[in-house]
């Protein structure tokens, strides 16, 4: 009998301790693969090893048409994540897919979390047209502008502490390469010319600063929005008239243009910050540097942005067990928590009380260029608009020629208005 008694106990005890053990595993997936990577894998990191009772397999691989594509195919046979990471441009195409799950009020408060947390633009980007959520914003990421100061000094561009200043229309853009090209700047301005997301970046935005769309009640370039677009693409084809941008720069051409000190001025993503910050606490960076946004060149004040966001794919024909769904939103509550660290990448946080925070507002550049969220344009909420999609492939094959001399402006968007409008109709 004693013996017996021991059996059971022991069993009891074993049974109570592999409880105590048992984690929910949380299978995530991310495109986070350049130096805002390393970021994210050390936040992962550091959920891990204060949750015991829940353990983040991440997977990262390169953004794009191949990741999204996974993402799809995986879910649509059960075979998915538990979680991805997503782009608030490319929830109107999940949302045709029928690949994400709703995200209810339930579940952003079991993440300690609630809709006017956010960034009033983001949240919208992250909802259908009848305000279903189906994504949590992480950032709001967008282009801005980089300088070497080294080509500006002496000159009405820099005020006494340094910083790019008298830069408030396209003509005193023109004005300051035009004199960083003088004082020996082979090419004063660097951006992607030869690939689709610098292009598509610079011309969304010098659209949107006219007050133009791409895309209206299903028509492309409607009305004088037309118009807009063979300004926007004459600006661009300008700057390559006088060698003002490389000729066909793919992304780390034109990064490393910057970084070297050839280009005095260079439009990307706040998500290359981390690269020159690196570089100059490494002592590899020759020139000091600075970052602000966008200056309103035209116009109006606006600037293409995008999100990272997270987002519970569908499981095939399955539905997510109510305990992996809580582990989910505890997951995502804990990154916005700790946005703070993830804003070091380049990025505004989406998430308002680390965004509003004296933390946020100490941290340079970030804090500069933070006004731009207030400006923040998506991308048309469109099934071919967003990242990696028709929209960019249009920037490669129809823009990037015409900025390149090879088309006249009225011809790029011409070209641009058949093929996107073929894809709608």
């Amino acid at each position: 009998m004693k013996l017996l008694k021991s059996i059971v106990l022991a069993t009891a005890t074993c049974a109570t301790a592999t409880s105590a053990m048992a984690q929910t595993n949380v299978v995530w997936w991310d495109f986070f693969v350049g130096g805002d990577g390393q970021r994210m894998k050390a936040l992962i990191s550091q959920f891990n090893e204060e949750h015991p009772d829940i353990n983040i397999d991440a997977t990262s691989s390169e953004w794009g048409v191949p990741f999204y594509t996974r993402v799809r195919t995986a879910s649509a046979v059960g075979q998915g994540p538990d979680m991805v990471s997503y782009h608030l441009s490319r929830v109107p195409l999940a949302l045709s897919e029928g690949i994400l799950t709703p995200i209810s009020d339930s579940d952003l408060e079991h993440a300690g979390l609630a809709r006017t947390d956010f960034y009033e633009r983001s949240i919208e980007a992250a909802s259908d047209d009848e305000g279903t959520l189906y994504a949590v914003p992480f950032d709001i990421h967008s282009i801005i502008l980089y300088y070497n100061k080294s080509y500006l000094e002496g000159s009405e561009y820099l005020d006494e502490e340094g910083n790019l200043t008298g830069i408030e229309s396209l003509d005193d853009l023109n004005a300051a390469l035009a004199l960083a090209q003088d004082n020996g700047s082979r090419t004063p301005l660097s951006y992607q010319t030869g690939g689709p997301g610098g292009i598509w970046r610079i011309f969304h935005t010098l659209l949107s600063q006219q007050g133009g769309t791409l895309i209206e009640d299903g028509e492309v370039l409607p009305g004088d929005n037309f118009d807009k677009a063979v300004r926007a693409i004459a600006i661009m084809q300008d700057w390559g008239d006088n060698d003002y941008q490389p000729e066909h720069a793919e992304y780390e051409a034109s990064v490393a243009l910057f970084t070297s000190g050839r280009s005095a001025f260079f439009i990307n993503g706040v998500w290359e910050v981390p690269t020159l910050v690196d570089m100059q606490e490494a002592g590899t960076l020759s020139f000091e540097w600075g970052a602000i946004k966008v200056p309103t060149l035209l116009e109006e004040d606006a600037i293409w942005a995008d999100s990272h966001a997270f987002a519970i794919p569908i499981q095939g024909s399955e539905e997510m067990s109510a305990e992996k769904r809580e582990a989910v939103m505890t997951v995502i509550g804990w990154m916005e928590n700790h946005s703070l660290d993830w804003a070091a990448a380049g990025h505004i946080p989406a998430y308002l009380p680390t965004a509003e925070s004296e933390e946020f507002a100490q941290m340079e550049p970030n804090a500069t260029y933070a006004s731009l969220a207030d400006n923040a344009v998506y991308d048309a909420r469109s099934t071919i608009a967003g990242v990696a999609s028709p929209v960019y492939d249009a920037a490669l094959n129809v823009i990037a020629p015409a900025i390149h001399g090879f088309l006249e402006p009225e011809q790029a968007a011409e070209q641009m208005r058949q093929e996107l409008q073929a894809l709608l109709d």
